[in-house]
């Protein structure tokens, strides 16, 4: 058997027997998120957490003071970001910041790939924000989490790949890798983490263009679209999609008869969400 079916038999047969192991979101990501949830919880409590990592404290007074964010005033103290910011804002803002730290490996090859998914999923999740920004009934702040997220699932795929030299070695392997194998893991790591049912559901289901619903368009029809846009001109395989039959754009009340989405009215808004994430 070739070594990548070897790879590609041996991590679904991990995955489903519940031994793949799956990436931890940082301690302090898991505790904003309890202390959020809690209804008796208080800007100063949320401070109290994020003030114990001082490399987030500040990416987040920096954030709330950013475009995108800021008032009137400057503000330096946790507790009036989270005023500002809302207690839900502020928990994927820290979720989002903390993940950065995962898209980082020691082999050369390994790392080049995991920053480039990176790079990709900060260029998604500003688009995702900016076009959730435009349909009634989706935060454009859940909207970037959930961009940011879509391929998360390329984590462990990348991780034990480290261990296999061999799947290293031959141009465009793992991207074939990633491709087969990444959104059902991505799944299944969001439901370890305890995510809601909508974040789930764009990781598994954002690369499945026949994908339709009733109702109003959905956070996945969000990140489907803006991980379409994000890949056109480049050489990935959804480069080639024909956006006329991607429901997702009805969805969102797109004209699909277009070759290109016009966003140049907020080019502004999407390279300051990227910012965020730099």
């Amino acid at each position: 058997m070739e070594p990548e079916n070897v790879f590609v038999n041996e991590l679904i047969e991990d995955l489903e027997s519940g031994q793949l192991q799956l990436p931890t979101l940082p301690e302090v990501a898991l505790r904003v998120r309890d202390v959020v949830d809690d209804e008796n919880a208080n800007a100063h409590q949320i401070a109290d957490i994020i003030a114990q990592d001082a490399g987030l404290s500040a990416r987040l007074l920096q954030v709330a003071n950013s475009p995108l964010y800021r008032g009137r005033n400057e503000i330096d103290r946790l507790d009036m970001v989270v005023s500002r910011l809302g207690s839900k804002l502020v928990r994927n803002l820290v979720t989002s910041q903390v993940m950065k730290q995962m898209f980082q490996a020691t082999h050369d090859a390994v790392d080049k790939h995991l920053r480039a998914v990176w790079e990709h999923s900060v260029q998604v999740a500003a688009i995702s924000r900016v076009l959730a920004g435009q349909c009634a009934g989706i935060s454009p702040d859940q909207a970037m989490l959930a961009g940011l997220l879509h391929d998360v699932g390329t984590l462990p795929i990348l991780y034990r790949a480290e261990e296999r030299s061999e799947l290293l070695e031959t141009p465009g392997l793992l991207d074939h890798l990633i491709s087969t194998l990444h959104t059902r893991v991505g799944s299944a790591i969001l439901r370890h983490w305890e995510f809601p049912v909508a974040l789930v559901e764009v990781a598994e289901q954002h690369e499945d263009l026949t994908r339709s619903h009733e109702g109003g368009p959905d956070l996945v029809d969000v990140v489907q679209v803006a991980n379409l846009q994000s890949h056109m001109g480049t050489g990935h395989i959804l480069a080639n999609v024909d956006w006329t039959q991607v429901a997702a754009f009805h969805q969102l009340g797109m004209d699909h008869d277009v070759d290109e989405i016009e966003l140049t009215d907020r080019v502004e808004e999407i390279e300051e969400v990227q910012q965020l994430f730099a």
